[in-house]
């Protein structure tokens, strides 16, 4: 092979390495957006214009978990110690909203010190590049993944508990980790008992899964909502976004929507909302 036919190839491997693992930028991936999406195929952080979220004073039925998780952020946003957060629990209550509420009522004080950045359940396991890049950033991150969990022969938790807290090089001081689950232990049930039936040591092999949870600082627990607090949430709506419905028949066609639906959560309640607005001809504004 000549030297030029030898350097030609030698380029076209470069390129495709290239190609393969683009050269990350030199410039703040943070700058120019509050919140943004990681994209592990591509190493990507996309910019999220505007997030989605209900107002802070809009979720009811969760006031304690509520309080708890807001001062854990602003202590955080202050640069003070502040905890990892699985929030867990029952579907619809708010999990996820609450955590896009914090961050906007957190950042309205503080704008600009305070980043959101999704990443997904499958890429868990590009945690440690992902953290690479934020820790050259100056702006403090919440890392949120909605609807954690993993199931058997899923090796990702392993990641995941190096770096909430195990690996060497440790959390970066500007990351904090927040985490949707409805599970406490973010495993199946049935998935631990196999593990216990299985192991020749039971114990210890139950206690490598449990002890992903244990790597989060707040365990806030959401449930289930009695009809009371469903129907304060969907009164709260409708004050705030002024329909014009008289009490009583809200009352009635509040508890008819959730009766059909078999539930009563927040997400029924905005669900009932979004169809009463459309029904009354009123813009959710």
């Amino acid at each position: 092979m000549s030297g030029r036919t030898h350097e030609a190839l030698l380029e076209r491997i470069a390129a495709a390495l290239e190609r393969l693992a683009p050269p990350e930028a030199a410039d703040d991936p943070l700058a120019g957006a509050d919140a943004f999406v990681w994209h592990a195929e591509t190493g990507a952080l996309r910019a999220v214009a505007a997030v989605r979220h209900v107002p802070l004073d809009l979720l009811k039925g969760v006031d304690p978990v509520k309080a708890i998780l807001e001062s854990n952020t602003r202590r955080f946003a202050a640069g003070l110690p502040a905890n990892n957060a699985l929030l867990w629990g029952a579907r619809g209550m708010g999990k996820s909203s609450l955590v896009k509420a914090v961050h906007a009522a957190v950042g309205a004080q503080t704008p600009g010190a305070l980043a959101l950045i999704e990443i997904h359940r499958e890429d868990i396991a590009t945690l440690p590049r992902l953290l690479g890049r934020l820790g050259r950033s100056d702006r403090r991150c919440i890392l949120l993944c909605d609807d954690l969990s993993f199931e058997a022969g899923d090796a990702a938790f392993k990641s995941l508990k190096a770096v909430l807290e195990g690996g060497i090089e440790g959390r970066p001081d500007n990351v904090i980790f927040y985490a949707t689950s409805n599970r406490r232990h973010l495993m199946p049930r049935d998935m631990m008992e196999n593990e216990r039936s299985t192991a020749i040591a039971p114990a210890e092999a139950v206690e490598e899964k449990v002890s992903l949870s244990d790597r989060f600082g707040l365990w806030l627990g959401f449930h289930g909502c009695d009809q009371p607090t469903y129907l304060a949430m969907v009164e709260a709506y409708v004050a705030h976004f002024g329909l014009t419905i008289g009490p009583d028949d809200l009352r009635a066609q509040a508890i008819e929507w959730q009766t059909a639906r078999g539930a009563r959560s927040g997400r029924v309640a905005w669900q009932f909302i979004q169809d009463l607005a459309g029904r009354l001809g009123q813009r959710l504004e």
